[in-house]
């Protein structure tokens, strides 16, 4: 892992009216580059546009005062921490340092006119650009699951965005009696964070056990395996024997419609009905990448893997959760990678260079229970038109460790927020 000071980049930003008035000066003097979203992915590509090249103009539009991340949120639904611990503001981008200066919009991108370079925002006004970074997130498929809507995730929450939805599972949890059932819907892969459902899982089981010790969770999972799935199930069995019920697709864990006014999921094999139901739903790329004409059918964004230039549309490129192409998961460590990558990338093409071919790393940690930690690595590179993972270059934590392990990976992780909250927000 880059050490932390290699790590912290300096930002800088003029003020949104300045930008507004005078794209087309700078578009004169200077390649303009504008990056739509401002979390892992798109912040970290802004700052990384202008430490690589403090000559570009570069602009990142973000509608939110501050930005709430989803890493570590499952501890916040145990109980384990504050929703003040994941909320970061964009105060550092409205500095001067070394690194110039980066334009920051609070208005949100509402449409991309990708022939004429012109990207609208909610105002009504647009501002040009020579090269555009979508870094949008999901969206959450509100369509894709009968009976499930915004409406019933105020009744099933998913938590799967970081913020209220997170607070009210907590909540929840913490008005049900002992002795209750809590029902976790994992949806078909892809969706943001494989392995978050299931560390999801194990922390609602820490509360259980410690809260609520004749209480049970079921996982209805629409997949038959599952990332660091042996960890986990031996994490379990250690820890929590006898509360957690996991239910393969092939065992009828596919959710196929849930009632709200019941809290019942259904399944092909029968029905379930939950005092706590937490609905993770089918996602898809942003609002703005469907806008822009980067997503395809499947509703995600396919990439070069070289320069993350989409496939569909040139001059933008797609990064983060949004973006899919290759094995690469989708996870905040991917999106920082992507985006460095991707703003090196960048840099190289209004400068009329040849990218280079980039090989990007990414770790994901999972907490158990407090002080029991355990992770995936992955090494990645371009091959085939595609993301490839590089073999033997990457693993899981041993099956077999000692606590001591796990207390060190449960540090580790904690490390790794802090560091990377730190590059992207200051």
């Amino acid at each position: 892992m880059p050490s932390r000071r290699a790590l912290i980049g300096g930002v800088a930003a003029s003020v949104a009216a300045a930008v507004l008035a005078a794209p087309e000066v700078r578009a004169q003097t200077q390649p303009g580059v504008i990056v739509v979203g401002g979390g892992f992915a798109g912040a970290s590509c802004a700052r990384a546009l202008k430490r690589m090249d403090r000559d570009l103009a570069v602009t990142l539009i973000e509608p939110e005062a501050a930005y709430l991340a989803c890493p570590f949120s499952n501890a916040v639904i145990a109980g384990l921490r504050g929703i003040e611990a994941q909320t970061f503001s964009y105060d550092q981008f409205g500095s001067y340092d070394r690194f110039g200066d980066i334009a920051l919009i609070r208005k949100r991108a509402v449409g991309v006119d990708a022939e004429r370079r012109r990207v609208r925002l909610d105002d009504g006004t647009d501002i040009g650009y020579t090269r555009l970074v979508l870094a949008p997130g999901v969206d959450l498929r509100f369509d894709a699951l009968p009976g499930y809507d915004e409406a019933a995730s105020a009744i099933m929450p998913h938590a799967w965005k970081a913020g209220a939805q997170t607070l009210l599972l907590r909540d929840q949890l913490a008005a049900m009696p002992d002795g209750g059932v809590v029902i976790l819907s994992v949806p078909p892969n892809p969706f943001r964070c494989p392995p978050g459902p299931y560390e999801r899982a194990s922390l609602i089981a820490h509360y259980l056990k410690t809260s609520k010790p004749r209480s049970k969770l079921i996982i209805l999972d629409a997949k038959d395996a599952f990332s660091k799935q042996r960890l986990f199930e031996a994490a379990w069995q250690e820890l929590y024997p006898g509360l957690i019920e996991w239910v393969p697709l092939s065992s009828g864990g596919r959710v196929t419609e849930v009632d709200p006014a019941t809290r019942t999921l259904v399944t092909e094999f029968g029905n379930h009905q939950a005092d706590v139901a937490n609905v993770i739903p089918p996602q898809r790329a942003g609002a703005i990448a469907q806008s822009a004409g980067v997503a395809d059918q499947t509703g995600w964004c396919p990439i070069d893997p070289v320069t993350f230039e989409s496939r569909l549309q040139p001059a933008i490129h797609v990064i983060g959760d949004a973006a899919i192409g290759g094995a690469m998961p989708k996870s905040a460590f991917s999106a920082n990678a992507q985006a460095k990558a991707c703003a090196a990338a960048v840099a190289a093409l209004v400068r009329e260079r040849r990218p280079a071919q980039p090989k990007l790393i990414n770790t994901c940690y999972s907490l158990v229970a407090p002080g029991y930690g355990i992770s995936i690595a992955g090494v990645y590179q371009p091959r085939d038109g595609l993301l490839a993972e590089v073999e033997g270059a990457g693993g899981t934590s041993p099956l077999e460790a000692p606590l001591s392990v796990r207390e060190l990976e449960a540090a580790y992780a904690q490390d790794w927020f802090r560091t990377i909250t730190s590059e992207v927000f200051g």
